[in-house]
Parts: structure tokens; C-alpha cells; sequence
């Protein structure tokens, strides 16, 4: 059984529709799919529909946090995604990004980029004038806006728009809205789900920093159920060093692309959960189960 945790569709920052994002996962010989759309489950149904017989999907979401100023990413799983508290931090950290998006390209245009509300928003599948309203269904991010800003002539790829101009200390960056690490695993587990946290060797906010040992402690004394130690970022020290760190906490280790379609070069599959770690992380979920067709 081939497992894939971590993947994106164009809901968020992916680039292909969720029912494609399915296709490709089949076609690259996976047995089970999580979807984990940054902050919304949008693309869960339209997931479903296409799933062919046997296969699997887990419905989840990539969380954006924050932990001492620094950005940290939990994918949760199999959550009830109608739990109050749950549902609404994620809708105003969705509205946040509507505002921060806008915010962003203001700031590019006043430095000079010739990027334009009207085309991030075209992007991100949303029209401009109901980007607030499409909040629930779709999300802008960063990726959008740094696509924008390639186009527009003023990076030669994505990364370089980051690192010149959307990157943090970049004179386009934002801050955003976040929830509390430790808040978003309570939140989770409260609505039946799981947490594991995503790329622990490359912070949001620090690109080449770890997530602290010591939060990953705190997140694990509050029902944290698992590591991505397998992530394609992650060389193969850092990889051993968060596989025992998983180990030692008693959490689940698990292994995942983190595909976003072109953006990453199509790579589904190309770091795998093994079955007995993927039974253990999604045990105690109560909130909805993982669907199998057929």
C-alpha cells in the first residue's frame, strides 16, 4: 500500500483541480491520498467524486500557525469540519489571506511590480470582485501572487519571488493571521481529528531553521499524533533525525510529497507513509472517516 499524506490542489496553491490531483495520484500508483488544502476543506467533494474503485482519500487541511513569531504548518485530518470553534478560525484566517493578498499587491505596485488585484485573484480561480465571498471555496496565497509577479517580468521563477519580493523582509511581505500552534492541535483533536506537523526542518519564517524540539514536546502533550520526517525537502539527516524524534515522542512518522501540481514538477508519491504508521496516526479520529470508493 502506498501512501501520500501532504498534497495540494488548485483549491489553495496546487495547480490542478482537486478531481485531477486524484487522477494523478492513481496514475502515479498510490493507494491512499490525504488532500490538505492550506485552511479549507473546499476540495474534499469534488476529491471524492472522482475517486476509482479501492482507492482512498483522507480529507484534511495544511494549518498555517504561528509559535513565537515563527511559522509553523500542521496537516489535520479527518476532523468534523462543521466543529464551531474549528470552522470559524479557519474562515478568518481565509478572510486574513483575502486581506493580506490585497495588502501584498499594494505594496508590489508601489515598488514598482506591475501585478494587478484582477490577475492574482484569476490565479487563485476567484473573481476579484467576490474574493472575500469565494473565501470559503478557495484560497489566495503567496504562490499566487509570486506567479503574478513572474509574469509581470519582475522574478524569472516562483522562489525568486519569494526571495525578492513576497519573502519575509521582502518589501511585498504581510504579515497574516495565524493560529497558536498549540491552540490549532487542541482545536483539531476537539473536533475529532488529528495533527502532524508538516516540514519540521523548514519553517515558514525561516526557511532554513527547524521547528524548536521544545514546541514539538508541547504539541505532543497536547494529542500531536505525527512527524512528516519523509518531505522532499528534507535531506536524508534531517530526515533520520526527525523519524527518531517521532520515535522517542511515541508519534506516528509519516512520509508525503507535499505536490502542488506544476509548482513542485508533479512529484505524488515520491515520499510514502508506511500502512502500520498510517493506521497508528489515524486511530484515534472520530471526527469523519477516510473514503474508499467502492
Amino acid at each position: 500500500m502506498r501512501i501520500d499524506l501532504h498534497a495540494h490542489s488548485s483549491v489553495s496553491d496546487g495547480t490542478e483541480p482537486p478531481a485531477e490531483v486524484v487522477r494523478r495520484a492513481a496514475a502515479a500508483g498510490l493507494d491512499v491520498l490525504a488532500l490538505t488544502d492550506h485552511d479549507t476543506v473546499a476540495g474534499i467533494s469534488a476529491a471524492a467524486a472522482e475517486l476509482p474503485p479501492g482507492f482512498t482519500l483522507v480529507p484534511g487541511l495544511e494549518l498555517s500557525c504561528l509559535h513565537e513569531g515563527a511559522g509553523v504548518h500542521l496537516l489535520a485530518y479527518l476532523f468534523d469540519a462543521e466543529h464551531p470553534e474549528l470552522a470559524a478560525e479557519l474562515r478568518r484566517i481565509r478572510d486574513d489571506r483575502i486581506l493580506r493578498a490585497r495588502a501584498m499587491v499594494e505594496r508590489l505596485q508601489t515598488a514598482g511590480v506591475e501585478v494587478s488585484w484582477e490577475r492574482v485573484c484569476a490565479l487563485a480561480g476567484v473573481a476579484a470582485a467576490g474574493a472575500v465571498e469565494a473565501a470559503g471555496t478557495s484560497v489566495i496565497g503567496r504562490p499566487h501572487i509570486a506567479r503574478a509577479i513572474v509574469e509581470a517580468g519582475a522574478a524569472a521563477d516562483v522562489p525568486e519571488a519569494f526571495d525578492r519580493w513576497i519573502g519575509v523582509g521582502g518589501p511585498g511581505y504581510v504579515a497574516r493571521y495565524a493560529l497558536d500552534a498549540l491552540r490549532a492541535v487542541e482545536l483539531v483533536r476537539a473536533a475529532g481529528g488529528v495533527c502532524a506537523v508538516a516540514h519540521p526542518a523548514r519553517g515558514e519564517s525561516t526557511p532554513d531553521g527547524a521547528v524548536p524540539m521544545s514546541l514539538i514536546e508541547q504539541l505532543a502533550d497536547a494529542g500531536l499524533g505525527g512527524i512528516e520526517a519523509d518531505h522532499p525537502s528534507h535531506d536524508d539527516e534531517e530526515a533520520a533525525y526527525w523519524r527518531g524524534a517521532a520515535k522517542r515522542l511515541e508519534l506516528a512518522v509519516t512520509g508525503s510529497s507535499d505536490d502542488h501540481g506544476e509548482l513542485t514538477g508533479h512529484r505524488l508519491g515520491c515520499r510514502t507513509t508506511a500502512p502500520e504508521e498510517y493506521a497508528r496516526l489515524i486511530e484515534p479520529a472520530t471526527g469523519c472517516a477516510p473514503l474508499t470508493a467502492g
